[in-house]
C-alpha cells in the first residue's frame, strides 16, 4: 500500500463530489437499490457510497493491514444490506468498477496538476494499487454477499415451511391439516412435527389430512405420512385422509401402500359430510 499524505488529502476533500458525480451518472433504470426513487433510500445510498470513499482514500494514508481491517465492516454492512441483497450482484460489481474508473481519473488529474513532482512510475504504482484494492474489495463483498443471500433464502424457506402446516380448527376437538405443493422430506418432517404439537395443543380427537393440493408423493414422504398417523393415534387423535388424487393413488399402489384401518375420502367435503362435521 503506497502512502502519500498529499494525495490522501486531495481525494478526501473530493469525496462528496465523487459521490454526487457517481449518482448523477448512475443508470437509474437498473434493478434493485440503484433504481429507487424513494428520497430516503437515495439518501442512504449516497451515504453508503460516501462512506466507501472515506475508507478507500485511506489506502494512501494507512498500511495495507490496517486499511483492509477498517474496510471490513463497510463491506460486511453493504453485503448484508437488504436493498443490496435485492440487487443483482452483477449490477453491484459493475458499480465497483465504475468507482474504480473514478479513482483512476481523479488520480490522473492530480498527477497531471503535479507532473513536476510525480513520476510516471509513481502514477503507475498508484494506478496498480487502486485496481488491486478494488479487486480485493469485490472478492470480499461477493463472498459475504453470497453467504448473506444464502442465509436469508434458507431463513425464508424455513419460515414458509413452518407457516405452511397450520392445523385449522373445524369444530370442537376436530381439525384439518391441508397439505399444499411439493412435499420434500425436510418439509414433511417439520410439518408433521408441528401437526403433532398443534393437535396436542388443541386437544383434538380427529384430524383430517387433506392431500388435494399435493401433486405427487414418494416413498419417503408416504412413510412420514404414516408415521404422523401413528404418532397422532398414540396421542389419541383419529386420522382421516381426503383429497387423494388418481396420481397419488396410483403411486400408493405401486409402492405397496395400503390404507388399512384409515378413513379415506375422495374430497374434504365428502369427509366432512360423512363425519357430520359442523364448521365453527
Amino acid at each position: 500500500m503506497l502512502k502519500d499524505q498529499n494525495l490522501f488529502e486531495y481525494l478526501s476533500a473530493r469525496t462528496w463530489k465523487m459521490t454526487e458525480d457517481w449518482y448523477d451518472s448512475l443508470d437509474k433504470n437498473k434493478a434493485g437499490v440503484y433504481g429507487t426513487n424513494d428520497p430516503d433510500k437515495v439518501t442512504l445510498l449516497k451515504e453508503q457510497n460516501h462512506e466507501f470513499h472515506l475508507r478507500f482514500c485511506a489506502m494512501f494514508q494507512q498500511g495495507e493491514r490496517d486499511f483492509m481491517s477498517d474496510f471490513q465492516d463497510w463491506i460486511e454492512t453493504i453485503a448484508k444490506d437488504e436493498a443490496h441483497l435485492d440487487t443483482p450482484i452483477v449490477e453491484v460489481i459493475g458499480e465497483f468498477f465504475r468507482t474504480q474508473q473514478q479513482y483512476l481519473e481523479e488520480i490522473g488529474a492530480y498527477a497531471l496538476a503535479h507532473k513536476e513532482e510525480i513520476s510516471h512510475e509513481t502514477l503507475m504504482d498508484w494506478t496498480t494499487a487502486v485496481v488491486q484494492t478494488i479487486s480485493k474489495v469485490i472478492v470480499e463483498f461477493t463472498d459475504k454477499n453470497s453467504k448473506a443471500a444464502e442465509k436469508r433464502m434458507n431463513s425464508q424457506q424455513q419460515m414458509i415451511v413452518e407457516m405452511s402446516a397450520p392445523v385449522i380448527l373445524l369444530a370442537k376437538k376436530t381439525g384439518m391439516l391441508p397439505l399444499i405443493g411439493e412435499i420434500t422430506p425436510h418439509r414433511a418432517e417439520i410439518m408433521f412435527e408441528k401437526a403433532l404439537a398443534q393437535s396436542s395443543k388443541h386437544n383434538l380427537e380427529k384430524l383430517f389430512i387433506d392431500l388435494s393440493g399435493v401433486p405427487l408423493i414418494d416413498t419417503m414422504v408416504a412413510q412420514q405420512v404414516f408415521q404422523l398417523i401413528k404418532g397422532l393415534e398414540i396421542i389419541g387423535v383419529q386420522v382421516a385422509l381426503s383429497g387423494i388424487s388418481p396420481v397419488i393413488a396410483q403411486t400408493a399402489v405401486q409402492l405397496g401402500i395400503k390404507f388399512i384401518d384409515i378413513e379415506v375420502y375422495n374430497t374434504l367435503a365428502q369427509a366432512l359430510k360423512q363425519n357430520r362435521v359442523h364448521l365453527v
